[in-house]
């Protein structure tokens, strides 16, 4: 009974699913700020540097008034960005498809709502499929989900 307790608590705590397959999310009960400073330092610890932070949530929150009720209509508490690059990354891409640069600088979402973090990103092998870079699309896919599931 003791193992099944645990390995519940385990999924409720930190778990991944997909709502579509073009967007991976991860999701902890841990603190927005820990999650958030906790991906940040696993991105850059796998040679992703994290060049702009967006707080959309703050950003948005000015316009609520204007909006009225379409404002923030699913209640989020929090909304913020990590803007984020690998060099290396961006160059096979380049050398493989050119257009999948499109893709360039990758980003994650960092949301909460009720205890529930989650942390959203487009996965860069859904969008390269059948194209010249999707193995390396695939490949990159793999490294960011990883870090972002060491910090989760």
């Amino acid at each position: 009974m003791k193992k099944i307790l645990l390995l519940l608590f385990m999924l409720v705590s930190v778990n991944a699913f997909a709502v579509n397959d073009a967007v991976y999310v991860g999701q902890s009960t841990k603190p927005t700020n820990d999650v958030y400073n906790s991906v940040y330092a696993a991105l850059e610890k796998n040679g992703f540097y994290v060049v702009f932070e967006p707080n959309i949530g703050k950003n948005i929150s000015g316009m609520a008034k204007r909006w009225g009720d379409d404002y923030n209509r699913n209640k989020l508490e929090s909304i913020r960005s990590m803007v984020f690059c690998n060099g290396w990354y961006a160059n096979q891409v380049s050398n493989a498809e050119p257009t999948m640069l499109a893709l360039c600088p990758l980003h994650v979402t960092v949301t909460s709502k009720a205890g529930i973090t989650k942390v959203l990103f487009v996965r860069p092998d859904y969008v390269a499929k059948g194209s010249a870079a999707e193995k390396i699309a695939t490949e990159l896919t793999q490294d960011v989900i990883k870090a972002i599931e060491a910090g989760l």
